[in-house]
């Protein structure tokens, strides 16, 4: 082995996909290891938001989304965690030998309605379970969207497992064709993306390596997924990868359409 509504009693434009709304800023957590060995091993993750990844320079991620899942699906507990300035940090003690999924999925509906002749904005919160409560009677041409953020990444003790990657069929969700902790650099990758649990083709997929702070070029390779939802990545250097995963931002729609976003780091060893 080597070092991503409810139905309504009235006119609404529901679509139950998920995104990372546009921004400059990239969110990301990065693991202190990928793979290790032995009995009692921790990793210390830090987590931001920035402009450059795995740099802090704008806001920490919340952690309040957070959660580590053991390789026996069970959640485990985020050991001293601390939010600072610009990070978010926490230590993640490893007592099952496999793969472990560090992630965070945060769900929210963003919308309109007229009430009384005037358009009318839903507040910022609100969620798929709260969303009814939120419109108020009379509201009419209700538009809604749905918007989900997942953001991961995947730690190994041992020998690589598979059952952390079970599916959920909401939003972006990665499947391993290629191991995330099997990467290595001069080998090609095999990811797969799944949209509600489904493969779609034409998903943007975008991939950086680590350390653009100190290079002229950014080294971003732009992929789309094939019909199966399958993307293959050829490495450019080892280290450490931010990998995002949209689908295809549509144009003039008021309020902005639902979009789906995976974001995920990912480390590439050298041979």
């Amino acid at each position: 082995m080597k070092k991503g509504i409810l139905g309504l009693a009235m006119t609404a434009a529901i679509v139950a996909l998920t995104v990372q709304p546009a921004q400059a800023h990239r969110q990301w957590m990065l693991p202190s290891s990928t793979t290790l060995s032995g009995d009692d091993v921790w990793v210390t993750v830090d987590a931001a938001v920035s402009n450059d990844v795995f740099y802090f320079q704008h806001q920490p991620l919340r952690l309040d989304g957070v959660k580590a899942i053991a390789p026996d699906g069970v959640e485990a507990e985020l050991k001293n965690k601390a939010t600072g300035r610009y990070r978010s940090t926490f230590d993640l003690q490893l007592d099952k030998r496999g793969t472990w999924r560090i992630a965070s999925m945060m769900e929210s509906v963003s919308g309109t309605y007229m009430l009384n002749g005037k358009e009318e904005r839903l507040p910022r919160g609100v969620t798929t379970a709260t969303l009814a409560e939120r419109i108020p009677a009379g509201a009419t041409d209700v538009k809604t969207g749905v918007s989900v953020n997942r953001n991961e990444t995947y730690v190994t003790v041992g020998e690589p497992s598979l059952d952390v990657f079970k599916l959920e069929n909401k939003g972006i969700e990665f499947v391993p064709v290629t191991h995330p902790n099997d990467l290595v650099n001069g080998e090609a990758a095999t990811f797969k993306f799944l949209l509600d649990g489904k493969p779609v083709a034409g998903l943007n997929v975008t991939v950086i390596p680590g350390g653009i702070r100190y290079r002229n070029d950014l080294g971003q390779q732009d992929l789309k997924t094939d019909a199966e939802g399958k993307v293959t990545i050829n490495w450019t250097m080892a280290g450490m990868y931010w990998i995002n995963v949209t689908t295809p931002r549509a144009e003039g729609a008021a309020p902005a359409p639902s979009r789906a976003s995976y974001v995920g780091t990912f480390e590439v060893s050298e041979l």
